[in-house]
């Protein structure tokens, strides 16, 4: 299905629509304020001109770096509509991070707060900000007695012209540079489209079946490709996005049930922590749908979604930076196939294929590939890995002229005869252990149903005798947890050369990314340079 992108092809023409369509009706909310659709666009409109005004134009870079608050909305929408890009800089991130992102993608204008830019310069008398490539917009200048650089733009400054011109474009434009952290190196920029970002809106609030009455909690980043889409996907159902920071999963689903929120995205480790929380009745009676992405959700905390809100559809998801969204679960499907990822999106096509490019037969694993709307350009300035991540559709007829570029995932899944596909790990995260491929993913699983872990980890780490030995990260539920627990536990469920032989307990809780995902990278890192040491190995006998 193709969903309808309207005559205006631009991103924020999602907001204008909704402007005309529902002036009145709730857009957005945070704290205590409340923007309606045709406020957030005169808002939209007004930064726009200010943009243009400071000397930005078509195809420049707009860095954000803020917490999730209306102004970074506004920003973002504001250099779609002036035919920049905007690059949203996770929140989380420090100095060095974020001033990677700021030079590797060249931005020309930031916009920040007072307390973030003082942090990115930490002496404000320097030459550093006035040698840089890049202006400042402050979103709160002039609210200390003394701005953090003077030379900063101030967000409230009122244009010379409210009305700007619309510079041509396609929808096939970039219009955002989503930074995501790979295994190794640095982080690269997933170069995105009007057409990829609307189209996953769409897809998104197509198969959810959003509409003007829902409530949607944005407690992912947007630097984050499904923290983005909650605000996309409610501007395109003409929905209500409340912008919400987390600080612990016993205040979220107080301010969820306060919201009355209808929709909750969240990631495995969000997940995971607020399946332990006691969920206030207001929130159980509002809530139609819980939304899984970003890793494998195990499935005993499946089982506990279900129980906390038996009346709420439980949508488990997959999906990549470079693609976005590849495949859904059918809430109806959920309690009987809690493990698979389900199947394609709508706009997308998947294939499980060979190295060869051929198609896999059912429950044959093989790599994921995904073609459609949501396949990005590419990287930003990243040719090489451009040409090794985005290549030809494997399937495409001899009779065609040319072959579409899809997404080539990493990820290897299998399918099953159902056409349900399921999430086995990635090509370098299996371990090739006495001959045998493991995957992480089940060790994982078995783990994380018995009653001694909250979360764990495994990798594989070299073994002269096995390849790779499997390691265990975990955090204990109690101090008493021990190795020898764990391995009694895997002992009954699974086969001898998948059992852990080491063993490290993090109390406090494991690492994560910027997203809120676990930090594997780190985690493999600090274990072969001995950051982290294991406890004695236990039993695997």
């Amino acid at each position: 299905m193709t969903p309808d992108l309207g005559t205006d092809i631009r991103l924020d023409s999602l907001l204008s629509r909704q402007a005309n369509l529902l002036p009145n009706a709730p857009a957005l909310e945070s704290g205590s304020d409340c923007w309606s659709f045709a406020e957030l666009d005169d808002e939209t409109e007004r930064v726009a001109a200010l943009l243009v005004e400071s000397g930005i134009r078509a195809g420049d870079r707009v860095a954000v770096y803020l917490e999730k608050r209306a102004e970074a909305v506004v920003a973002m929408l504001a250099a779609s509509r002036v035919g920049a890009l905007f690059v949203p800089v996770n929140p989380g991130l420090r100095q060095r991070q974020a001033e990677h992102i700021l030079r590797h993608s060249e931005s020309r204008l930031l916009v920040t707060s007072s307390a973030r830019l003082e942090a990115l310069t930490p002496d404000p008398d320097s030459s550093h900000l006035t040698e840089s490539p890049f202006r400042v917009l402050l979103v709160d200048h002039g609210a200390t007695d003394h701005p953090p650089h003077s030379g900063a733009l101030a967000w409230n400054t009122a244009p010379m012209a409210r009305v700007i011109s619309r510079p041509p474009s396609t929808d096939h434009d970039p219009v955002a540079i989503l930074y995501t952290s790979g295994s190794t190196g640095a982080p690269k920029g997933v170069l995105l489209s009007h057409r990829n970002l609307r189209a996953g809106a769409a897809s998104v609030a197509t198969y959810l079946e959003l509409g003007t009455d829902d409530r949607l909690m944005a407690v992912l980043p947007f630097s984050f490709d499904y923290g983005l889409n909650q605000l996309l996907s409610s501007l395109h159902a003409g929905a209500c996005c409340r912008l919400t920071e987390y600080v612990s999963a016993a205040a979220l689903v107080q301010e969820a049930a306060l919201f009355r929120a209808t929709t909750l995205a969240g990631v495995p480790t969000l997940w995971q922590a607020l399946v332990r929380e006691s969920w206030p009745e207001g929130l159980i009676h509002s809530l139609r749908q819980m939304t899984n992405t970003g890793g494998h959700l195990p499935e005993a905390t499946v089982r506990g979604l279900r129980e906390k809100a038996p009346d709420a559809r439980l949508f488990l998801m997959y999906g990549l930076t470079e693609a976005f969204r590849s495949t859904y679960l059918d809430p109806d499907l959920v309690d009987r196939f809690p493990t698979s990822i389900g199947r394609a999106v709508p706009n997308a096509e998947i294939a499980v294929v060979r190295s060869d490019g051929s198609r896999c037969n059912p429950l044959e694993e093989g790599e994921l590939v995904h073609r459609g709307a949501f396949v990005a350009l590419g990287y930003w300035n990243d040719p090489e890995a451009t040409a090794a991540r985005f290549r030809p559709w494997p399937l495409t007829p001899a009779e065609h002229p040319r072959s579409e570029i899809a997404v080539w995932s990493g990820d290897r899944v299998y399918q099953d005869a159902q056409g349900l596909l399921y999430f086995a790990g990635r090509d370098d995260d299996m371990i090739k252990t006495s001959g045998y491929r493991v995957s992480p993913t089940e060790v994982e699983s078995v783990l994380l149903e018995s009653a001694y872990v909250v979360e764990a980890v495994a990798l594989g780490v070299p073994d002269d005798e096995l390849g790779e030995a499997v390691a265990v990260i975990f955090q204990p539920r109690q101090a008493s947890v021990t190795p020898a627990n764990l391995s009694r536990w895997c002992r009954k469920t699974l086969p001898g050369y998948m059992q852990p032989r080491i063993w490290v307990p993090l109390p406090e809780g494991l690492p994560l990314t910027a997203h809120g995902k676990i930090d594997r990278s780190y985690l493999r890192r600090a274990l072969e340079d001995g950051t982290l040491q294991p406890e004695p190995r236990g039993d695997a006998s």
